[in-house]
């Protein structure tokens, strides 16, 4: 359908200029006043078609349907989905309803785990804009044969989202299988962060952090125990001495124990 409307945009365009120029050519006048050949109606279509082009252009963009639609295009619709890094924003100059349209840069981790740069278009409020920073993971939609451009993911289908953000973590070595079978087996609890130490080693760029926590069970009483994790430096800040965070444990071995922070806490 988009291509559909932008040829039929450029077919005015081009035929109303065509037609305004055989016109200028072909117009019988007097002598002395060649140039009324190029004044009258003709020249109605043209501007119209100047004003009008760019804007079914700028308004039959990806972005800007996926804006109004709440859905990907029907080209990435059906796409694998992937795990997207941000590494840079930009502005393109477009807005919408006072919104602007930015260039997303991203590295893409795709079903096979085989990363690729590539970029995504999209509306985002400005509230939003502070959250697109760099090493934020977005869901994306993409076509194994064109992986030059992706969408932004807009099914909420949670499941394969869900999927793919934690096969991401596991490639980064953030997280294991084992510990997502505890996450969505084990008992969720609170604890409060007690002492926090950064033995010094890194992997892929997230150091190592001992947490010591005091958790509390859902019967009330507690138990201690330390917690070592590669983590995000970002994340580093959501495990400070006193901050209470979400865990979940295994009731017969308490000191297996999961953190349930956000991926782009």
């Amino acid at each position: 359908m988009k291509k559909l409307i932008r040829a039929a945009a450029l077919v005015f365009l081009f035929g109303s200029i065509g037609y305004y120029l055989w016109t200028g050519f072909t117009r019988p006048v007097e002598e002395g006043f060649e140039f009324l050949a190029w004044v009258g109606p003709q020249m109605i279509a043209p501007i119209i078609a100047l004003t009008v082009v760019p804007i079914v252009f700028a308004f039959s963009g990806d972005s800007v349907v996926a804006a109004f639609s709440g859905r990907n295009s029907a080209a990435f619709r059906d796409g694998l989905v992937g795990v997207g890094t941000v590494v840079s924003t930009r502005p393109t100059g477009m807005t919408l309803n006072d919104q602007p349209e930015v260039r997303i840069e991203l590295t893409v981790a795709g079903a096979d785990g085989v990363p690729f740069p590539s970029y995504a278009r999209a509306v985002v409020p400005v509230t939003d804009l502070a959250m697109l920073r760099p090493g934020t993971l977005l869901p994306v939609r993409y076509l194994p044969g064109r992986t030059d451009k992706v969408e932004l993911d807009r099914s909420g289908d949670m499941t394969k989202v869900q999927s793919a953000m934690n096969e991401a973590m596991i490639r980064q070595g953030v997280t294991t299988r084992e510990n997502l079978e505890i996450a969505e087996r084990g008992v969720a609890a609170e604890a409060v962060v007690r002492s926090l130490e950064v033995p010094g080693e890194i992997r892929d760029g997230n150091p190592k952090v001992a947490i010591g926590l005091a958790v509390t069970r859902p019967d009330g009483t507690g138990f201690s125990t330390v917690v070592e994790k590669f983590l995000p430096p970002r994340a580093v800040q959501h495990v400070q001495v006193g901050r209470v965070v979400k865990v979940h444990y295994l009731p017969q071995n308490e000191s297996v124990l999961v953190l349930a922070l956000p991926a782009n806490a």
